[in-house]
């Protein structure tokens, strides 16, 4: 009888549940997207009731499509987006939405935090950056500016425990979404009681804390049916998508580091023990009990690109409509006329403010450089090329932290299918680049996990089979030594205009109501 497994990935925008064969081979994928709540500036939420509706749908989606049956079902396992936050009452009901990781509104929060209450020592022991995204952040901010509400709350949770109470009835919150809190203390590996003295709650108001490949509690009668899956399927509770990430292009060795640009983006690699930064620059969260993800998450990915093509390509973009060629190709065209450095222009890609390697969301977008010499196609390069180098800063955070040279870098992400990015890639980390093929790397990377919980596997080797590679790039060595020069000056403007990124927020928040 034919064997299947499920991953199962609570994201941001969409919920994804990926129907696998026992050998790793991909049957089926169902999406449910979602909104985002945005009624201000700064607010970004989700209903959880929507989400968890996404998670049931997309499940018997792929069982009825395939005609799974419930006993070819080995397991279900979770991977889900980090920082979410959701307050509950006494009775279990919603006191909130879902507040999501680009919600804003505790920016000024943070900034108390790092500023009056140590934050650094906080980072040190939680490995989690002190930003508005963190759970932190934002129940200190709730507890400063809305009491009321805060002192109602009899437990503060993520999606994925919500999602798993109601199926379950268990709450529970696995060791690497607690790691990416703030709350989470990386060497006890428990809650952290300073913080949690801190914001004047104790370890009632949170999950039970269980290990990556915990298994849950039989599923509901009601929700089992729903999904078309017996209620004895295991529930592989996973981790967070971030890890997952790692784990699901096979980047979890020494030495490998995994880049991936969606919307946003993100850097990391695996280490056997917690390792932060002095600086504050990078994050360190868990994966299971002998392993760590440390690396940089960025704001500005492909949403740069979508800028670009939308703003100052609008008629090169409808000329390829009608040739029938895809819009983003369109930019890398006209990129491959220009050689590498763009003439000496720069762009900071900021237009979304940033986390790694800053940390501020009052950072803004620049071109740098700019001469009567260059043309449209240079400020196209040079935005291409901006993305990496702003990546290329958190690269050189980790290589500091793990005091070694990474050989191999995975990447991953839609600017993957670009052979101009690859290459460009190549050559400004001066590093190997491979494009793993993984399909939907954070649902793989769960069943990694899940096959572990069930004692399928004693070690990760199953990755190794599941995954291949389509491309590999190696850097140019001319190209390199260019790159090393720019990015310099890069990381140079950067730490320069930090303070001036500051006042120009400020002012545009007041006279123009600027979106973050």
């Amino acid at each position: 009888m034919t064997k299947y497994m499920i991953g199962i990935d609570i994201g941001t925008t969409s919920t994804k549940a990926v129907l696998y064969k026992e050998d790793g081979t991909v049957l089926d994928k169902a999406q449910q997207e979602y909104p985002l709540l945005t009624p201000t500036i700064d607010t970004s939420e989700e209903d959880p009731d929507v989400i968890l509706a996404a998670v049931i749908k997309t499940v018997k989606d792929v069982m009825v499509h395939h005609n799974v049956q419930e006993e070819q079902v080995m397991f279900l396992a979770f991977s889900a987006q980090m920082h979410s936050l959701i307050l509950m009452d006494q009775h279990h009901q919603l006191l909130t939405n879902s507040i999501t990781w680009a919600d804003n509104r505790a920016r000024f929060a943070a900034e108390t935090l790092k500023q009056q209450y140590d934050g650094q020592a906080i980072y040190k022991r939680t490995g989690t950056p002190i930003h508005a995204m963190s759970p932190l952040s934002k129940i200190w901010w709730l507890k400063q500016e809305n009491p009321q509400l805060f002192n109602k709350a009899e437990r503060f949770v993520d999606i994925k425990s919500y999602v798993l109470h109601r199926l379950t009835g268990e709450w529970l919150m696995d060791e690497s979404i607690a790691s990416a809190t703030g709350l989470y203390n990386l060497h006890t590996r428990d809650w952290d009681k300073d913080v949690l003295t801190l914001l004047g709650i104790t370890t009632d108001h949170l999950p039970k804390l269980v290990s990556t490949q915990h298994i849950c509690s039989s599923i509901a009668t009601q929700y089992a049916q729903e999904m078309a899956i017996s209620k004895d399927t295991p529930i592989v509770i996973g981790a967070s998508d971030g890890v997952l990430s790692n784990l699901g292009v096979n980047s979890y060795h020494t030495g490998e580091v995994a880049v991936t640009i969606g919307t946003s983006g993100a850097i990391r690699t695996v280490v056997d023990r917690p390792l932060t930064d002095d600086k504050g620059r990078i994050f360190c969260y868990v994966l299971d009990d002998q392993h760590y993800v440390i690396g940089g998450p960025v704001n500005n990915g492909g949403v740069v690109l979508r800028w670009l093509r939308d703003e100052l390509l609008a008629s090169e973009v409808e000329t390829a409509k009608r040739l029938g060629i895809e819009s983003y190709d369109v930019l890398t065209r006209i990129a491959e006329k220009v050689p590498p450095g763009a003439q000496g222009l720069l762009f900071h890609p900021y237009l979304a403010g940033e986390r790694a390697p800053l940390w501020t969301s009052d950072a803004r977008g620049s071109f740098i450089g700019l001469t009567l010499a260059h043309q449209k196609e240079h400020m196209i390069r040079a935005v291409l090329e901006g993305v990496l180098f702003n990546l290329y800063t958190v690269y050189l955070a980790l290589v500091e932290v793990m005091g070694e040279m990474p050989d191999t870098i995975k990447a991953t992400g839609g600017f993957s299918k670009s052979e101009l990015w690859r290459q460009m890639m190549a050559d400004i980390f001066d590093c190997i680049v491979e494009v793993p093929e993984a399909y939907e790397s954070s649902c793989l990377g769960a069943c990694a996990i899940g096959c572990r919980a069930i004692g399928l596997s004693d070690d990760y080797e199953v990755i190794e089979r599941w995954v291949g590679k389509t491309y590999t790039h190696q850097p140019n060595s001319d190209h390199v030594q260019q790159y090393q020069e720019l990015s310099s000056i890069f990381i140079q403007i950067s730490r320069v205009l930090k303070t001036s990124y500051a006042s120009l927020a400020q002012f545009q928040r007041t006279h123009y109501n600027v979106k973050e």
